[in-house]
């Protein structure tokens, strides 16, 4: 019974999924939806058979490429910046309100301006990338790095542990749920990036691809591209959860 039970637990979603589709192709057979409109499933899929494989692997790894560097930019940036939000609150008071700031503006308005200044190649993709992502990262970890028991901070004090021992080995570790949670949601924001940047200036991605298709209305070839940007998170969002299962499985919360 318990095996049917994990059984049904774990095939519920792919029927779930199976039914949306089998649904969504009926309604565009029987309702008269134009395709430029709605597609129907089997029209997204003859959309990536009209596609070359080479070009959809170009197309995919012009965004993957844009996304990552941009991804592990804003760790590299975010958590040491973090750290010393977290040591210091003259620092918090001076540059939180000027990271709520650049937050708070649209990148969609000013993603044109950043690729005017900076040109047309994967810098500014990149840029762009990274002012959408580093936010969460910072403001999650100065969040768990606050969050630390003070009787963990006062044994580590009792055992004469400098400032940066205390960051890196009581407190940092204790705010590893809290950074993996927003290195998680920064692998979608990541893509979003990258897509936003190629929808202002680009030659090649699959942002690119995605407004070069509705500029003609080929509806289909935008879903399918659309379908390879969410196959592309799902990705990034499953190798920061094995590396979070595979380096620091404790921060998992307990299986019931």
């Amino acid at each position: 019974m318990a095996a049917l039970l994990r059984l049904a637990d774990r095939g519920a979603p792919v029927l779930a999924f199976v039914a949306v589709i089998l649904a969504w192709e009926l309604a565009c057979r029987l309702v008269p939806i134009p395709p430029f409109v709605l597609p129907a499933p089997t029209a997204i899929v003859r959309g990536f058979a009209e596609i070359g494989l080479a070009s959809w692997a170009g197309h995919a790894w012009a965004t993957l490429r844009v996304a990552l560097m941009g991804y592990l930019l804003a760790i590299a940036v975010s958590v040491p910046l973090a750290m010393m939000l977290a040591n210091s609150r003259l620092l918090t008071r001076t540059l939180l309100p000027m990271l709520i700031v650049v937050q708070s503006t649209p990148i969609v308005a000013i993603a044109p301006i950043i690729v005017v200044t900076m040109g047309a190649d994967d810098l500014p993709r990149v840029v762009i990338t990274f002012l959408i992502t580093f936010f969460p990262i910072v403001v999650s970890t100065v969040t768990g790095l606050h969050a630390t028991p003070p009787e963990l901070l006062e044994l580590s004090r009792s055992l004469r542990a400098t400032r940066s021992r205390q960051m890196l080995h009581v407190r940092l570790p204790f705010a590893m749920p809290y950074v993996f949670s927003a290195l998680k949601i920064a692998t979608t924001l990541a893509v979003i990036g990258a897509v936003v940047g190629e929808f202002v200036a680009a030659e090649k991605g699959l942002g690119f691809l995605i407004l070069f298709s509705t500029q003609f209305f080929k509806i289909h070839q935008a879903f399918a591209a659309l379908i390879v940007l969410v196959a592309i998170s799902l990705l990034l969002f499953r190798i920061v959860a094995t590396a979070q299962r595979r380096l620091v499985p404790w921060s998992l919360p307990a299986e019931r």
